[in-house]
């Protein structure tokens, strides 16, 4: 069961350099042209940023619920939570990636 939460903290990890990267491009441009879009970009990557770095702490700091996550969480709800992070991470290198061309 090890390797599943190794593959959730990673994706995670992932996804907090990624959405800190848009968040900072997002709140550039709302700075430098005061636009709703880019001001809803950046509302949007804060609040993303923080889910997953809630989860991040869960998973490796939190003193109940990370030994709960590495030790006695079902395998198939494991697979669910990665999948879930793996699309999110997925996602999120698109995004960058449009973002920053």
């Amino acid at each position: 069961m090890m390797p599943w939460i190794d593959v959730a903290r990673v994706s995670v990890a992932l996804n907090v350099a990624m959405l800190f990267a848009l968040t900072w491009v997002w709140a550039r441009n709302y700075v430098a042209f005061r636009s709703k879009h880019a001001v809803g970009l950046a509302v949007f990557g804060v609040v993303l940023l923080a889910q997953n770095a809630i989860s991040l702490y869960v998973y490796l700091y939190h003193p109940v619920l990370a030994g709960w996550f590495a030790t006695d969480m079902p395998p198939l709800a494991w697979q669910a939570n990665v999948v879930v992070h793996a699309f999110q991470t997925v996602a999120l290198a698109f995004l960058l990636w449009v973002t920053w061309d």
